[in-house]
């Protein structure tokens, strides 16, 4: 059994869509980042990266190369499974949280699982997404940004 973690954040942005765990939340204020800014799914690629030994998203898919741009998270994560079965790992289960005070995330996490199910290649029931506010505190308290956090693990 292999196991990784994955932590990212990133700060709102108006005039910007808002992707966790690639369903569209919000046609305004997304968070700003090279790619979609997915917080959620980039959490979960770095904690399969890691599992596996590899480097982060950031040496996979660097913010300087344009061909990211824009990209939606759901793409780079086929990316990341395509390297984990290339390296002959299959995924167990991963487990992931967004920290936010905004939106209410509860009503997409069914749609999210299905999604990274269905990318992933694996049963819904072996992916927990749950949400959680940071009590008010910090820069997520203060509405300026989500973060997320994810632990994978991988078998041979």
């Amino acid at each position: 059994m292999f196991v990784g973690f994955g932590y990212d954040v990133h700060r709102f942005k108006k005039s910007r869509k808002l992707f966790l765990g690639g369903v569209k939340i919000s046609d305004t204020n997304g968070l700003d980042g090279h790619s979609d800014a997915d917080v959620l799914i980039h959490a979960l690629m770095d904690a399969l990266l890691g599992a596996a030994g590899e480097n982060d998203i950031g040496h996979f898919f660097p913010n300087t190369d344009d061909k990211y741009k824009n990209i939606s998270s759901v793409e780079l994560l086929k990316e990341v499974v395509s390297v984990l079965k290339k390296k002959k790992f299959k995924i167990v289960n991963a487990d992931m949280t967004i920290i936010a005070e905004k939106p209410k995330i509860y009503p997409y996490i069914d749609k999210m699982k299905e999604i990274l199910s269905k990318t992933m290649k694996i049963p819904k029931a072996r992916l927990a997404v749950k949400a959680t506010t940071n009590e008010k505190m910090g820069f997520i308290g203060r509405g300026e940004g989500i973060a997320a956090m994810s632990v994978a693990s991988l078998k041979k």
